[in-house]
């Protein structure tokens, strides 16, 4: 039997990850298998209640189970922490402890919201695009990373910096990624400025040697930001650093009309490849949303469509994946939205997506 870890976190954590478990029930009884539960708290309720973000019994929670199912974390009832005890720290140890240095953060656009997204539709033909985030350096993880008040004003810093092995990991995946799918690769930099940038780039011309059938090519970050909106057709992979990834995967979410849409994957394996004994852990990229959670009226989306990469690259079942992806593109299809996803002022509630989805997994397994 797999064992998956269920963190929800804080926000609207809980009420996508129950929709993510309504999909794992359908699931299980399609496919005859069984997938034990083991629940755990994270961020700002495990502060609360552990006076810890991650408390030892959830870290050892993980440790034992499969696969980690991750709702969100933060909210402003925490804002003024010590910056170790901030419910983000969760998410953050969590992805260190397990050296997931890996974020893989699909985006897909369903022909049938293409006129939800602020931009024009024809800019989103043929757009599916697949940004590589690295996930465990850079500026969330330097040091110094600290404010100093001292006689005269205050002051701050944050440190980005990379070491060329943890450079390399990350660009060889995504040429491997490419390359497997005969896809084309952009390396996101700022290497007009940033010292840790020229080293990125000059890793990425090193390593294209190696994968002579790879496009590869480089791009600054403000002008990817730009052509990510104006022509994003022209993107296949994306691979960026930390904070350059994070920035442009919540960019790309317009693409596809909501922020709740967009499921990723953090990991410390190579697709395809064998994943023995190597633990991943599957979010939406979306947050903790304070300002919505108890209304139910959450997008599960992005947290069911993480459950199918969960399926995919952590079980090899990719049917199942498949299954789950094409029941939210058929509930989407027949017309039903959240309210992120609607300005008709007509949408269904969290639990009513769940549901849709769950039954039309039945249908289709």
């Amino acid at each position: 039997m797999s064992y998956i870890a269920v963190l929800p976190g804080d926000g609207i954590g809980a009420e996508v990850i129950n929709e993510s478990l309504k999909v794992l029930n359908a699931v299980e009884q399609i496919s005859g298998k069984k997938y034990e539960i083991r629940k755990g708290d994270v961020g700002g309720g495990a502060y609360d209640k552990y006076g810890d973000p991650l408390p030892s019994q959830t870290m050892e929670l993980i440790e034992n189970c499969n696969s980690v199912l991750f709702g969100a974390v933060g909210g402003p009832k925490w804002d003024n922490l010590d910056p170790e005890l901030r419910p983000e720290m969760g998410i953050l140890k969590i992805r260190k402890k397990l050296d997931l240095y890996a974020n893989l953060r699909p985006v897909k656009i369903f022909d049938s919201l293409k006129e939800s997204s602020p931009l024009k539709y024809q800019l989103l033909e043929d757009v599916e695009i697949l940004i590589i985030r690295e996930l465990t350096s850079g500026l969330y993880f330097g040091e110094p990373k600290t404010t100093y008040n001292d006689s005269s004003e205050r002051s701050a810093v944050d440190t980005m910096f990379y070491k060329e092995s943890e450079i390399t990991r990350i660009l060889e995946l995504a040429f491997k990624i490419s390359q497997s799918n005969k896809l084309k690769l952009t390396s996101v930099d700022k290497a007009n400025v940033l010292e840790t940038s020229r080293l990125w780039r000059k890793i990425a011309d090193e390593l294209s040697v190696n994968y002579p059938d790879v496009q590869c090519n480089h791009m600054l970050v403000d002008n990817a930001a730009m052509q990510l909106i104006t022509n994003p057709k022209q993107f296949n992979v994306i691979v960026s650093e930390n904070t350059f990834g994070d920035i442009l995967t919540d960019e790309a979410s317009v693409l596809s009309s909501s922020l709740g849409m967009l499921p990723s994957a953090s990991i410390s394996f190579i697709p395809g490849e064998s994943n023995l004994n190597k633990k991943s852990l599957y979010e939406p990229i979306h947050g903790s949303a304070p300002d919505i959670a108890g209304l139910g009226i959450a997008n599960p989306i992005g947290m069911i469509l993480s459950t199918a990469m969960m399926f995919e690259y952590s079980y090899n079942e990719k049917e199942i994946s498949k299954i789950i992806t094409d029941s939210v593109e058929k509930v989407i299809n027949d017309g039903l939205r959240t309210k992120d996803i609607t300005d008709s002022g007509k949408f269904c509630s969290t639990s009513e997506m769940g549901d849709a989805i769950y039954n039309q997994i039945l249908l289709l397994g």
